[in-house]
C-alpha cells in the first residue's frame, strides 16, 4: 500500500495551496473534454481528492465514482455540496476495485505519478482496463519530465519561488524518480514536506496501456486539444479499450 502524504493537514489546506488548479479557467476545459467522452455513461476517477474535477463533472450529469487512498481528502470532499451524488471507495487506486462498470476513467493533474514504480503504473493500467467497458477511454493528465531544462551534473530544479512558499523538484535520473520539496509559511511556522513521484515517459504509458489491452486513441498538449509537440510542458493522452 502507497503511503498517504495527504493527511489532514495537507487535506484542510489543499484547496487554498492549490487554488489556481480551481480557477474555472482551468477547471472547465478539462470537464468538457471529460463529459464528452463519458457520453451517458459513468466515470471512475483515480486520485479523486477534494473533489476539484469531480464536483463540476457531476454537475454536467455525469455519475461519477471516486477512489483515493486519502480518507482526509475524501472528508474534504465530503464536506462540499453536491458530493452526496459521488460515490467514493477508500484505498489504492493501482489495485482497489469497485462494483460496475465505467465508459470513462481518468488521472488528472500529475496523480499518475503518485504511483513510485513501473509495476504500481503497471498495475493502474490493468486495473483501469479491467473496470472499462467495451469501447470506454483512459484519460491521463501528466507533466512532461523537465529534463531537458536540467544543467549537465545537476538534479534540482526550482518549480516555484515566492516569499511565502519555495518548491523544488530533485531528480534521479536514473530510476525515474524525483522529490517535490515544498517549504511554506504557515501561520508563522515553516511547513516541510517532501513527496515521491515517479515520472513516466509518453511512450511508456502507451506501453502500459498496451500491456492492459489499450491503445492510444489522442494526445494533447493541453483540456483545449493543442497539438503535442516536443515542446510541450505537459500531455493529455486518451487511451481505448477495444469495443
Amino acid at each position: 500500500m502507497p503511503e498517504d502524504y495527504f493527511g489532514e493537514g495537507v487535506a484542510e489546506r489543499y484547496d487554498e495551496s492549490s487554488a489556481e488548479m480551481f480557477d474555472p479557467a482551468v477547471v472547465d476545459p478539462a470537464v468538457d473534454f471529460l463529459a464528452g467522452l463519458a457520453g451517458d455513461g459513468a466515470a471512475l476517477e483515480l486520485g479523486i481528492g477534494t473533489g476539484r474535477i469531480a464536483l463540476p463533472l457531476a454537475r454536467r450529469g455525469v455519475r461519477v465514482h471516486g477512489i483515493d487512498l486519502s480518507p482526509a481528502m475524501v472528508a474534504q470532499l465530503r464536506a462540499k455540496p453536491g458530493a452526496e451524488r459521488i460515490g467514493v471507495t477508500v484505498g489504492d487506486f493501482a489495485r482497489t476495485t469497485v462494483e460496475g462498470s465505467f465508459s470513462l476513467a481518468y488521472l488528472v493533474f500529475n496523480t499518475i505519478n503518485n504511483l513510485t514504480t513501473q509495476d504500481e503504473q503497471v498495475a493502474c493500467f490493468q486495473n483501469v482496463a479491467a473496470h472499462l467497458q467495451p469501447g470506454g477511454h483512459f484519460v491521463i493528465e501528466v507533466g512532461v519530465p523537465q529534463l531537458q531544462r536540467l544543467p549537465p551534473g545537476e538534479t534540482v530544479r526550482p518549480f516555484h519561488v515566492s516569499p511565502t512558499y519555495v518548491g523544488f523538484d530533485e531528480y534521479d535520473v536514473a530510476s525515474q524518480r524525483l522529490v517535490s520539496h515544498h517549504y511554506r509559511m504557515v501561520g508563522g511556522e515553516l511547513e516541510v514536506i517532501s513527496m515521491p513521484f515517479r515520472y513516466a515517459w509518453p511512450a511508456e504509458l502507451d506501453l502500459m496501456a498496451r500491456l492492459a489491452g489499450m491503445t492510444l486513441r489522442e494526445r494533447w498538449s493541453s483540456w483545449h486539444r493543442e497539438p503535442f509537440t516536443s515542446d510541450s510542458r505537459k500531455h493529455v493522452s486518451v487511451w481505448r479499450k477495444p469495443a
